[in-house]
Protein backbone atom coordinates (compact mmCIF):
# COMPACT_ATOMS: atom_id res chain seq x y z
CA UNK A 1 0.00 0.00 0.00
CA UNK A 2 1.30 3.40 -0.91
CA UNK A 3 1.74 5.91 1.83
CA UNK A 4 -0.83 8.70 1.72
CA UNK A 5 0.49 11.76 -0.02
CA UNK A 6 1.15 14.83 2.08
CA UNK A 7 -1.10 17.69 1.01
CA UNK A 8 0.81 20.67 -0.23
CA UNK A 9 -0.07 23.94 1.41
CA UNK A 10 -0.53 27.04 -0.63
CA UNK A 11 1.03 30.11 0.95
CA UNK A 12 -1.53 32.80 1.68
CA UNK A 13 -1.65 35.60 -0.82
CA UNK A 14 -1.66 39.19 0.30
CA UNK A 15 -4.06 41.47 -1.51
CA UNK A 16 -2.40 44.56 -2.96
CA UNK A 17 -2.97 47.70 -0.94
CA UNK A 18 -3.42 49.64 -4.18
CA UNK A 19 -5.22 48.06 -7.12
CA UNK A 20 -4.99 49.05 -10.79
CA UNK A 21 -7.68 48.26 -13.35
CA UNK A 22 -7.69 49.31 -17.00
CA UNK A 23 -11.20 50.25 -18.10
CA UNK A 24 -12.72 48.13 -20.86
CA UNK A 25 -15.49 50.60 -21.66
CA UNK A 26 -13.28 53.72 -21.81
CA UNK A 27 -9.95 52.94 -23.51
CA UNK A 28 -7.09 54.82 -21.93
CA UNK A 29 -8.79 55.14 -18.52
CA UNK A 30 -7.25 53.47 -15.48
CA UNK A 31 -8.94 53.01 -12.10
CA UNK A 32 -6.57 53.14 -9.12
CA UNK A 33 -8.12 52.19 -5.78
CA UNK A 34 -6.89 52.30 -2.21
CA UNK A 35 -7.53 48.76 -1.06
CA UNK A 36 -7.58 48.38 2.70
CA UNK A 37 -11.35 48.22 3.22
CA UNK A 38 -11.25 46.54 6.65
CA UNK A 39 -9.35 49.59 7.91
CA UNK A 40 -11.38 52.21 6.00
CA UNK A 41 -8.51 52.43 3.51
CA UNK A 42 -6.28 54.01 6.15
CA UNK A 43 -2.74 54.71 5.04
CA UNK A 44 0.34 52.68 5.92
CA UNK A 45 3.87 53.18 4.68
CA UNK A 46 3.47 50.11 2.46
CA UNK A 47 0.26 51.51 0.95
CA UNK A 48 1.88 54.89 0.34
CA UNK A 49 4.85 53.22 -1.34
CA UNK A 50 2.53 51.16 -3.55
CA UNK A 51 0.69 54.36 -4.47
CA UNK A 52 3.97 55.97 -5.51
CA UNK A 53 5.07 52.89 -7.46
CA UNK A 54 1.70 52.79 -9.24
CA UNK A 55 1.98 56.44 -10.29
CA UNK A 56 5.51 55.96 -11.57
CA UNK A 57 4.53 52.80 -13.47
CA UNK A 58 1.53 54.44 -15.13
CA UNK A 59 3.70 57.38 -16.21
CA UNK A 60 5.73 55.02 -18.39
CA UNK A 61 2.60 53.66 -20.09
CA UNK A 62 1.89 55.97 -23.03
CA UNK A 63 -1.52 54.40 -23.60
CA UNK A 64 -2.85 55.86 -20.33
CA UNK A 65 -5.03 58.91 -20.92
CA UNK A 66 -6.64 59.47 -17.52
CA UNK A 67 -6.70 58.00 -14.00
CA UNK A 68 -9.50 57.86 -11.45
CA UNK A 69 -8.43 57.58 -7.81
CA UNK A 70 -10.95 56.10 -5.38
CA UNK A 71 -11.24 53.80 -2.38
CA UNK A 72 -12.79 50.37 -1.98
CA UNK A 73 -15.99 49.64 -0.05
CA UNK A 74 -17.45 53.14 -0.09
CA UNK A 75 -14.65 55.04 1.65
CA UNK A 76 -11.85 57.09 0.15
CA UNK A 77 -9.45 56.99 3.11
CA UNK A 78 -9.69 57.59 6.86
CA UNK A 79 -6.13 58.91 6.92
CA UNK A 80 -2.86 57.69 8.34
CA UNK A 81 -2.86 54.45 10.36
CA UNK A 82 -0.74 55.66 13.28
CA UNK A 83 -0.63 52.26 14.99
CA UNK A 84 0.95 50.70 11.94
CA UNK A 85 3.17 53.65 11.00
CA UNK A 86 4.59 54.24 14.49
CA UNK A 87 5.28 50.60 15.33
CA UNK A 88 8.75 51.02 13.82
CA UNK A 89 10.02 54.58 14.43
CA UNK A 90 13.32 53.96 12.56
CA UNK A 91 11.40 52.83 9.47
CA UNK A 92 9.06 55.80 9.68
CA UNK A 93 11.99 58.20 9.99
CA UNK A 94 13.71 56.65 6.97
CA UNK A 95 10.60 57.44 4.89
CA UNK A 96 10.49 60.96 6.34
CA UNK A 97 13.77 61.86 4.61
CA UNK A 98 13.19 63.61 1.25
CA UNK A 99 14.63 62.24 -1.97
CA UNK A 100 17.02 64.90 -3.36
CA UNK A 101 15.81 64.82 -6.96
CA UNK A 102 12.10 65.11 -6.19
CA UNK A 103 12.24 67.12 -2.99
CA UNK A 104 9.54 64.96 -1.40
CA UNK A 105 9.61 62.18 1.16
CA UNK A 106 7.42 59.07 0.95
CA UNK A 107 4.49 60.74 2.70
CA UNK A 108 4.60 63.76 0.36
CA UNK A 109 5.31 61.86 -2.85
CA UNK A 110 2.28 59.56 -2.44
CA UNK A 111 -0.12 62.47 -3.20
CA UNK A 112 2.24 64.65 -5.24
CA UNK A 113 3.31 61.91 -7.67
CA UNK A 114 -0.12 62.25 -9.29
CA UNK A 115 0.49 65.94 -9.96
CA UNK A 116 3.61 65.01 -11.93
CA UNK A 117 1.79 62.70 -14.35
CA UNK A 118 1.28 63.87 -17.96
CA UNK A 119 -2.44 63.04 -17.91
CA UNK A 120 -5.38 64.09 -15.71
CA UNK A 121 -6.07 62.44 -12.39
CA UNK A 122 -9.60 62.57 -10.99
CA UNK A 123 -10.49 61.66 -7.40
CA UNK A 124 -13.90 60.14 -6.63
CA UNK A 125 -14.57 60.67 -2.93
CA UNK A 126 -17.17 58.81 -0.89
CA UNK A 127 -17.41 58.02 2.81
CA UNK A 128 -14.43 59.08 4.90
CA UNK A 129 -11.79 61.41 3.48
CA UNK A 130 -9.67 62.35 6.46
CA UNK A 131 -6.14 63.64 7.00
CA UNK A 132 -3.79 62.00 4.53
CA UNK A 133 -6.83 60.93 2.52
CA UNK A 134 -7.68 64.58 1.89
CA UNK A 135 -4.11 65.22 0.80
CA UNK A 136 -4.16 62.31 -1.65
CA UNK A 137 -7.47 63.59 -3.06
CA UNK A 138 -5.92 67.04 -3.42
CA UNK A 139 -3.06 65.48 -5.38
CA UNK A 140 -5.59 64.84 -8.13
CA UNK A 141 -6.36 67.48 -10.76
CA UNK A 142 -10.13 67.21 -10.19
CA UNK A 143 -12.32 65.90 -7.38
CA UNK A 144 -15.92 64.72 -7.22
CA UNK A 145 -17.53 64.04 -3.86
CA UNK A 146 -20.79 62.61 -2.64
CA UNK A 147 -22.97 65.02 -0.69
CA UNK A 148 -22.71 62.97 2.49
CA UNK A 149 -18.96 62.26 2.38
CA UNK A 150 -17.00 63.21 5.51
CA UNK A 151 -13.98 65.45 4.99
CA UNK A 152 -11.45 66.66 7.54
CA UNK A 153 -7.91 68.00 7.59
CA UNK A 154 -7.66 65.82 10.67
CA UNK A 155 -4.02 66.28 11.65
CA UNK A 156 -4.92 68.96 14.21
CA UNK A 157 -6.73 66.30 16.25
CA UNK A 158 -3.41 64.50 16.71
CA UNK A 159 -1.39 67.64 17.42
CA UNK A 160 0.10 67.68 13.92
CA UNK A 161 0.00 69.69 10.69
CA UNK A 162 -0.86 68.48 7.18
CA UNK A 163 2.55 67.45 5.84
CA UNK A 164 1.72 65.15 2.91
CA UNK A 165 1.91 68.04 0.40
CA UNK A 166 -1.39 69.24 1.86
CA UNK A 167 -0.39 72.82 2.59
CA UNK A 168 0.79 73.26 -1.00
CA UNK A 169 -2.45 71.85 -2.39
CA UNK A 170 -4.74 73.69 0.02
CA UNK A 171 -3.15 77.08 -0.59
CA UNK A 172 -3.65 76.64 -4.34
CA UNK A 173 -7.38 76.10 -3.84
CA UNK A 174 -8.48 78.13 -0.82
CA UNK A 175 -8.05 81.58 0.75
CA UNK A 176 -5.33 81.77 3.38
CA UNK A 177 -7.74 82.18 6.31
CA UNK A 178 -9.72 79.11 5.28
CA UNK A 179 -6.55 77.02 4.99
CA UNK A 180 -5.48 78.13 8.47
CA UNK A 181 -8.90 77.37 9.94
CA UNK A 182 -9.02 73.85 8.48
CA UNK A 183 -5.43 73.11 9.52
CA UNK A 184 -5.89 74.52 13.05
CA UNK A 185 -9.30 73.06 13.92
CA UNK A 186 -9.42 69.70 12.15
CA UNK A 187 -13.17 70.21 11.81
CA UNK A 188 -15.20 67.58 9.96
CA UNK A 189 -17.42 68.79 7.14
CA UNK A 190 -19.65 67.26 4.48
CA UNK A 191 -19.01 66.77 0.80
CA UNK A 192 -21.52 69.56 0.20
CA UNK A 193 -19.41 71.89 2.34
CA UNK A 194 -16.24 70.73 0.58
CA UNK A 195 -17.83 71.83 -2.68
CA UNK A 196 -18.82 75.20 -1.21
CA UNK A 197 -15.22 75.73 -0.15
CA UNK A 198 -13.94 74.82 -3.62
CA UNK A 199 -12.25 71.52 -2.76
CA UNK A 200 -14.48 69.34 -4.94
CA UNK A 201 -17.61 69.16 -7.04
CA UNK A 202 -20.66 67.39 -5.65
CA UNK A 203 -22.01 64.47 -7.66
CA UNK A 204 -24.73 61.95 -6.87
CA UNK A 205 -22.35 59.26 -8.13
CA UNK A 206 -18.76 60.57 -7.88
CA UNK A 207 -17.31 57.62 -9.78
CA UNK A 208 -19.73 58.04 -12.69
CA UNK A 209 -19.02 61.78 -12.76
CA UNK A 210 -15.29 61.10 -12.81
CA UNK A 211 -15.71 58.66 -15.69
CA UNK A 212 -17.76 61.17 -17.65
CA UNK A 213 -15.09 63.86 -17.26
CA UNK A 214 -12.37 61.37 -18.18
CA UNK A 215 -14.29 60.40 -21.30
CA UNK A 216 -14.50 64.05 -22.42
CA UNK A 217 -10.79 64.66 -21.84
CA UNK A 218 -9.79 61.45 -23.61
CA UNK A 219 -11.50 62.80 -26.74
CA UNK A 220 -8.74 65.45 -26.95
CA UNK A 221 -5.13 65.13 -28.02
CA UNK A 222 -3.11 63.42 -25.28
CA UNK A 223 -0.24 65.82 -25.95
CA UNK A 224 -2.30 69.01 -25.62
CA UNK A 225 -3.87 67.62 -22.43
CA UNK A 226 -0.44 66.76 -21.01
CA UNK A 227 1.04 70.17 -21.80
CA UNK A 228 -2.07 72.03 -20.58
CA UNK A 229 -1.65 70.31 -17.19
CA UNK A 230 2.08 70.99 -17.15
CA UNK A 231 1.68 74.61 -18.26
CA UNK A 232 -0.87 75.45 -15.58
CA UNK A 233 1.10 73.75 -12.82
CA UNK A 234 4.49 75.20 -13.73
CA UNK A 235 3.22 78.78 -14.13
CA UNK A 236 0.73 78.90 -11.25
CA UNK A 237 2.93 81.18 -9.15
CA UNK A 238 4.87 82.86 -11.97
CA UNK A 239 4.37 86.38 -13.25
CA UNK A 240 3.09 87.32 -16.73
CA UNK A 241 6.43 87.52 -18.54
CA UNK A 242 7.62 84.04 -17.55
CA UNK A 243 4.14 82.59 -18.07
CA UNK A 244 4.00 84.01 -21.61
CA UNK A 245 7.39 82.45 -22.34
CA UNK A 246 6.18 79.06 -21.14
CA UNK A 247 3.03 79.40 -23.25
CA UNK A 248 5.09 80.03 -26.39
CA UNK A 249 7.42 77.13 -25.65
CA UNK A 250 4.62 74.61 -25.10
CA UNK A 251 2.58 75.84 -28.03
CA UNK A 252 5.54 75.68 -30.42
CA UNK A 253 5.95 72.01 -29.60
CA UNK A 254 2.26 71.29 -30.15
CA UNK A 255 2.03 73.17 -33.45
CA UNK A 256 4.38 70.67 -35.10
CA UNK A 257 3.10 67.59 -33.28
CA UNK A 258 1.43 64.70 -35.06
CA UNK A 259 -1.49 64.59 -32.65
CA UNK A 260 -2.28 68.28 -33.25
CA UNK A 261 -2.40 67.54 -36.99
CA UNK A 262 -4.74 64.63 -36.30
CA UNK A 263 -6.97 66.87 -34.17
CA UNK A 264 -7.15 69.56 -36.87
CA UNK A 265 -7.97 67.06 -39.59
CA UNK A 266 -10.66 65.38 -37.48
CA UNK A 267 -12.20 68.75 -36.62
CA UNK A 268 -12.32 69.75 -40.30
CA UNK A 269 -13.94 66.47 -41.33
CA UNK A 270 -16.13 66.36 -38.20
CA UNK A 271 -15.09 62.81 -37.35
CA UNK A 272 -13.76 61.33 -34.09
CA UNK A 273 -9.96 61.63 -34.00
CA UNK A 274 -7.72 58.58 -33.67
CA UNK A 275 -4.71 59.86 -31.79
CA UNK A 276 -1.25 58.40 -31.60
CA UNK A 277 0.14 57.42 -28.19
CA UNK A 278 1.16 60.38 -26.06
CA UNK A 279 4.53 61.86 -27.02
CA UNK A 280 4.79 64.09 -23.93
CA UNK A 281 6.38 62.46 -20.90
Amino acid sequence: MNAPSTPTSTPPTTAPLVTTEYSESIPGLVHVRLNRPNKLNSLTIDLLQQLIDTAHTLRRDRSVRAVILSGTDGNFSSGLDFADTLKSPPRMLSHFIPRPLRGTNTFQEAPWAWRRLPFPVIAAVEGYCFGGGVQIALGADFRFTSNDAHWSVLEAKWGLVPDMSGIMSLKQLLPVDVVKKLAMTGETFSGERAAELGLAEVAEDPLAAAEELARKIIERSPDSVALAKKLVDETWELGPRRTFAKERLRQARLLVSKNAAIARKAAQKKVPPKFRPRAVR
